[in-house]
């Protein structure tokens, strides 16, 4: 793996000053770069997200709508997926991440623009969602690809974990501002600050110090055997099937009370847009504080019992959550949740990347994305369609239940993991070239 390392920042060995092992990754300029701009345009992410699921139920009044918008953003994944793999494998990941980047700002200020102007209509909301969510298919797997090669392998899980708290640090200011600003403006002032906040990522690449574009691109074969490739590596190698099939029951099963939240905030704990984004930031910090606890980890190979008693925290969480009528006491199981649905989350993510080879990686976290994105659309159609029969806190308890047992599942089966480590450790590494960023 290249080494990271930017020739113009100081070197910790040479100055006697150490980072802790958590924030390492802080090490890197151009980490540093992308984890300003990131910060920025996710809170502005989150602010969409909440504006535009209250702005669904305002127009529509309707839960099936609701899993109707969140479908539209999750089904690309599924579709497009393994093309968008083999893309961030074939072409350059930078490149990749700018353009997706800038056509998400377009999107975003289109949707506020129609919102501001008092035209848009709950389908125009969902044929937006969809062409974000087609965005978000191609960007992510170079994105995630592009994070391992500014940082290096041995700082991958210190950088994968601060992103994942950056990105649930804004889950906690995204919406408790977009609340108070729907409350007191309108949706279509969040979409517009949301469009407005993707310059910040923008700037974060254009200034980063990149070398010339040296790696070797893959041979120019048929797309199918490119795919073929990727899939037959996923589906033949134990561990990373694992955490794939891991990686799609946790967004199956954590998209129902996100879906319904809005119906949670207004009927069940009687709040306004503001209640929503509270509720939303509570689990948001559940999941920083969870991130943290990961970061710190300097050990791959015990993330598996991480990921189990991670699994239980969010069943419990889900459970008790889907009893509560009182607004506080529900503020106050969010954490629980929003933890115990992060946690496996990164740390799995964190192995994917680990066990992967470069070549492979851009296609291997395609697949990533399709599980995480392409459970969620059943689910929201499925919890969009239950909720009106049987009422939005057992659909939720329910799949508090299904965690539990998901849990009992992989404890079963971590081995595999703790067999691919010992396989990756036996094998010999070969020479690190540098390469300056």
């Amino acid at each position: 793996m290249p080494d990271s390392h930017d020739p113009h920042e100081p070197d910790a060995a040479k100055t006697g000053r150490q980072l802790p092992y958590a924030l390492r990754a802080f090490r890197h300029r151009n980490f540093c770069l992308f984890f300003a701009g990131q910060f920025v345009s996710r809170v502005g992410f989150w602010m969409q997200g909440m504006a535009q699921g209250w702005l669904v139920y305002r127009l529509s009044q309707s839960s099936f709508m609701l899993g109707a918008v969140s479908f539209a953003g999750q089904i690309p994944a599924v579709v497009l997926g393994l093309f968008a793999g083999v893309v961030a494998d074939r072409f350059n990941r930078y490149r990749i991440c700018m353009t997706t980047q800038t056509l998400f700002m377009v999107q975003a200020l289109v949707l506020g623009y129609r919102t501001l102007h008092g035209h848009i209509t709950a389908w125009e909301v969902f044929s937006l969602a969809l062409v974000a969510g087609i965005l978000q298919t191609f960007e992510m797997p170079a994105r995630q690809s592009f994070l391992q090669e500014i940082v290096g392998k041995e700082d991958l899980t210190s950088a994968i974990a601060l992103n994942s708290a950056l990105v649930n640090a804004a889950r906690i200011i995204g919406p408790a501002l977009a609340g108070v600003i729907v409350a007191h403006m309108g949706e279509g002032e969040c979409f517009t600050i949301n469009g407005i906040c993707y310059l910040a990522i923008i700037g974060g690449f254009l200034a980063m110090k990149l070398p010339p574009d040296t790696e070797p691109r893959p041979a120019a074969v048929s797309l199918s055997t490119f795919i073929h490739e990727g899939i037959s590596y996923a589906l033949h190698t134990p561990a990373i099937r694992l955490l794939l099939l891991l990686i799609g029951v946790i967004s199956f099963l954590s998209t129902p009370y996100t879906v319904l939240m809005p119906v949670f905030a207004k009927d069940i704990l009687h709040g306004g847009p503001d209640s929503m984004g509270l509720l939303m930031g509570a689990a948001g910090v559940g999941a920083v504080v969870g991130t943290i606890f990961l970061a710190r980890n300097r050990e791959p190979q015990k993330l598996g019992n991480v990921i189990t008693s991670s699994l239980v925290r969010f069943g419990i969480g889900l459970i008790l959550f889907s009893l509560s009528q009182n607004f506080w006491l529900s503020l106050a199981i969010l954490p629980l949740v929003g933890s115990g649905f992060m946690l496996p989350m990164s740390a799995a993510n964190t192995l994917l990347q680990t066990l992967t080879p470069n070549h492979l990686r851009g296609r291997v976290m395609s697949l990533f994305l399709m599980m995480f994105m392409g459970t969620p659309p059943i689910a929201s159609l499925l919890s969009g369609s239950l909720a009106p029969h049987f009422g939005a806190p057992v659909t939720v308890g329910l799949t508090g239940g299904c965690c539990l047992l998901s849990a009992a599942w992989f404890m079963l089966r971590k081995h595999v993991l703790e067999e691919a480590h010992e396989v990756e450790e036996a094998e010999p590494q070969p020479p690190r070239k540098a390469r300056s960023y």
